[in-house]
Formats: C-alpha cells, sequence, structure tokens
C-alpha cells in the first residue's frame, strides 16, 4: 500500500513509497482503510524532533476511515464500520481514567512504541501509535471510534485531535465563562477551534492574534471580535480591557516566549491556558513573587482536558445544530502523494486545515 514515510527525524520533506505493510494485526485490533485525515501542527513537530517519536515513522494522527477487518475478541466492531481515528484511547481501568482523566491515560502511550508497518523487512513506527499518513493501518480496537453516518469522512477527521484539542480548551479546561473576555495566540485550527468554543461559552469579546493576514480574517468568520498580528497586542490589551489583562488568554503556538506573552496579557486573578505543544527544552519562567501576588491561574490542556469520547460526541452535537463550522476549517485538500504540498500550507501558514484525501 501507499504511505508518506519519515525516514529521519529532521528531514522536511515525507517519501511516498508504495511498498508499506501493516504489521500487529490479531486480537484485539482492527484493520482500518484511511478515507480522510488532517495534517496537525504536532506532525510537524514530530518530523522536527520537537516531540519525541521513533523513526523511521509515518506521520498523522488525526485522521479517519472503513474497518476492513477485526481481530479476535472484539465486539464493539464489525467490518464495515465507519469510524475516527483516537490516537489517545481511555483504557478504562488506570488510574487516571478513573478520576474521569481518560485524556491522560498513560496506558495508551505503549503504543508509540510499537511498530505498526514495515517496509522491506524493517520496523516503521507510526506517530502516536496511529499513522494515518497511509492508506491502511492496524490499531488497537479502542482507537477506532465508531461515527453516525451523517459525519463526513473528512469532519471525523478533523475531530479525531485538532477540533477536539481546541474546543476542549475553552469548554473542558478553561470552563470559559459567559460575558468575559478572551484572547486567542495563534489563529491556526486548534486555536480557530478554542475561538469557536469561547463562543459557544458565550464570551463577549474574543481577540484573535497572528501574525499571518489570512488567519486573522478567517478567526473573524469562526467568530472572534477582533483580530490583530502579535505587535499590536498590547494596545488591544489597554484598549479592550483598560490595561487590565484579558480574563482568559490561550496560547496555541507551543513555545515559551508566547506563553509568556499570554501570561503577561492575563488579568490579575486570570487564566492562562497553554494548548501548544512544545519542546522538552523550551522552558517558561516566572518569578515566585508574581505567582503568588497576581494569582493567575495556569492551566495546561492536553487532547482537550476531558472526557475524549464525551467530547465527540459534543462536538457532533454542536455541529449538527450550526453553532460550529468544521467544514470551514479545511482550506485545503490534497491527495497522498501531494503531501509535501501540504506541509508547505502549514508552514507558511496559509491553511487552517489541509485534507489529504486517501
Amino acid at each position: 500500500m501507499r504511505a508518506a514515510l519519515q525516514s529521519e527525524i529532521g528531514q522536511d520533506k515525507l517519501e511516498v513509497v508504495d511498498d508499506m505493510e501493516t504489521v500487529g494485526f490479531g486480537p484485539g485490533k482492527v484493520k482500518v482503510r484511511i478515507k480522510a485525515t488532517g495534517l496537525c501542527h504536532s506532525d510537524l513537530s514530530a518530523m522536527n524532533g520537537v516531540l519525541p517519536q521513533p523513526a523511521p515513522f509515518i506521520p498523522g494522527h488525526e485522521g479517519s476511515g472503513v474497518i476492513t477487518d477485526v481481530g479476535d475478541g472484539v465486539t464493539a466492531h464489525k467490518e464495515g464500520d465507519r469510524v475516527l481515528v483516537c490516537w489517545l484511547p481511555p483504557c478504562g481501568h488506570c488510574p487516571a481514567c478513573k478520576r474521569n482523566q481518560g485524556h491522560l491515560c498513560l496506558e495508551s502511550f505503549a503504543n508509540v512504541a510499537t511498530p505498526n508497518f514495515r517496509r522491506s523487512g524493517g520496523d516503521i513506527f507510526g506517530f502516536a501509535g496511529t499513522g494515518t499518513f497511509a492508506e491502511e493501518m492496524v490499531v488497537p480496537a479502542g482507537c477506532a471510534i465508531p461515527i453516525p453516518d451523517d459525519v463526513p469522512f473528512d469532519i471525523a477527521a478533523l475531530i479525531g485531535c485538532g477540533v477536539t484539542t481546541g474546543l476542549g480548551a475553552a469548554i473542558n479546561t478553561a470552563k470559559v465563562e459567559a460575558g468575559s473576555c478572551v484572547a486567542v495566540i495563534g489563529c491556526g485550527g486548534v486555536g480557530i477551534s478554542v475561538i469557536q468554543g469561547a463562543k459557544v461559552q458565550g464570551a463577549s469579546q474574543i481577540i484573535a492574534v497572528d501574525p499571518v493576514a489570512s488567519r486573522r480574517e478567517a478567526a473573524l468568520r469562526f467568530g472572534a471580535t477582533e483580530a490583530v498580528a502579535p505587535d499590536a497586542f498590547g494596545d488591544a490589551k489597554n484598549r479592550i480591557t483598560g490595561g487590565e489583562g484579558f480574563d482568559y488568554v490561550f496560547e496555541v503556538v507551543g513555545k515559551s516566549a508566547t506563553t509568556q506573552t499570554a501570561y503577561e496579557m492575563t488579568r490579575r486573578g486570570g487564566t492562562v491556558c497553554v494548548v501548544g505543544a512544545g519542546a522538552l527544552d523550551d522552558n517558561f519562567q516566572i518569578n515566585m513573587f508574581s505567582l503568588f501576588f497576581d494569582e493567575k491561574r495556569i492551566l495546561p490542556s492536553m487532547y482537550g482536558g476531558g472526557d475524549v469520547l464525551r467530547s465527540y460526541e459534543r462536538t457532533i452535537s454542536l455541529w449538527r445544530a450550526g453553532r460550529i463550522d468544521l467544514a470551514g476549517l479545511i482550506t485545503h485538500r490534497v491527495q497522498l502523494p501531494e503531501i509535501n504540498d501540504a506541509l508547505d500550507q502549514m508552514r507558511t501558514g496559509v491553511a487552517l486545515r489541509t485534507c489529504i484525501e486517501l
């Protein structure tokens, strides 16, 4: 089958090959024919080494498709089921899951170190234990979440990561209050989803901050009340909040510098929500006096900060009701052989989400 391969960490181009094989199918597993997959910035971060990932590997973790085979012991799935790929499925029995924090389930990370593919006798990993930049993949049955018939594959793929992450940060983690003033730093697919989540929660003002003009324009279409470049953020804070700072500031870039900005732009007693996934050696520092005296909450948000399956259901309900726009997030579409065009679209910021159709 065809797949997009990253041979070594640090390569900026993927190689599309046609001799990849899936491995690991057996009890408790399902085989999925991928129909659509989104390109998430985390894929780029794995490619360049910001996020730890064994290589060689197939990127992609935001996908959907159809089950083509079911292993022994799998009773909740059948051949032909339409599913989205959950790269961090809750196991249901670890301490995190028992605390209703399934998005922090450590059992699921065991998939990361297990090869999903093989080529010419060598093992190939899948990013985050999945690898959706391939025509087929084998995953534990818990990674395949059934989707209703009215949810298109491209929409389902987005729900698998970016949309769930962004909406959940606003709804589950920060719990944005109605009438509040919100700022979002970084307006790609996840940042736009944060904006939509803040809108759903009833925020009165939502300020989008991004260096790319097209993303600022898009943010206004998705619910931002104002959009500014980073160098105008300080002026916006003074004008909108009287210099006090925003009630909530979301960092959706994954950098210590932008997290520092988010902290500075948050009012005393406000909330800084860190959504971007950053590097192990990029440290955020704050002095102890400010931490105590300003009483700002710093809340990291991983994968939407709540029950993943419940978040999927809520997202679909909001989409059906017309309260969030998911189709509009897909600004570009490519076929798998054009995957490197999709990488360029994300690096330049021209795309919110590129859908790779298989």
